[in-house]
């Protein structure tokens, strides 16, 4: 070894370097937003990966209050995908107010073809904004639902800093060959989305 460990091996009796390659974050597109209703990746979500990874950087809404959302297509034209999820978030508020952990059932899905709910209210004041990741689990998979997950951190539209976690599944064996991100109200004034397939 050269002086840095590329990653863990999972080994829990100490840090093993991986065989070469292994690991990689492998940049496929970055989207930047400028007052548009959707940010939509509609390529390259294939079989070359088996996981691909999604990171919002400084994500602002146009709207108070409004919702980070996210739909998939699964190989016609519309993003539409039925989708089960949950949703729960740990909270704490600017002027210690008050905290908590709480399950958001209203804000998971069942069996729903709408868009997904992935934030809780975010403030739209100058420099209030969302950063997060979401992983999509082989997409292109056949056989399987497609599950994901998403963690992401929010400057609430009530002074809150929230720490919203979603996990669900795209219920359908077709592959997924697109995914679309926006907000429930208004638009995406700014910010960027990163796609990285994971080797």
């Amino acid at each position: 070894m050269s002086g840095i460990i590329a990653q863990n091996s999972g080994r829990h009796t100490g840090l093993v370097k991986a065989a070469g390659g292994g690991g990689a974050w492998n940049l496929i597109q970055t989207l930047t937003a400028s007052s548009d209703s959707t940010l939509t990746f509609d390529s390259d979500i294939d079989s070359t990966y088996d996981e691909y990874v999604f990171k919002f950087i400084n994500m602002h809404p146009s709207a108070d209050s409004a919702q980070f959302h996210v739909n998939f297509r699964d190989g016609g034209s519309a993003y539409d995908a039925t989708k089960t999820s949950s949703f729960f978030k740990a909270y704490h508020a600017e002027d210690d107010a008050g905290s908590a952990l709480v399950l958001e059932g209203g804000d998971g899905m069942a069996q729903s073809t709408s868009s997904a709910f992935l934030s809780s209210n975010v403030d739209n004041d100058n420099d209030a904004h969302l950063c997060g990741m979401l992983h999509l689990f082989a997409p292109s998979d056949t056989t399987f639902v497609k599950q994901f997950i998403y963690t992401g951190v929010v400057l609430g539209a009530t002074k809150y800093c929230y720490n919203d976690r979603v996990a669900g599944y795209v219920n359908v064996t077709a592959a997924i060959d697109g995914v679309q991100f926006t907000y429930d109200d208004g638009n995406i004034d700014s910010g960027t989305i990163s796609m990285y397939g994971i080797t």
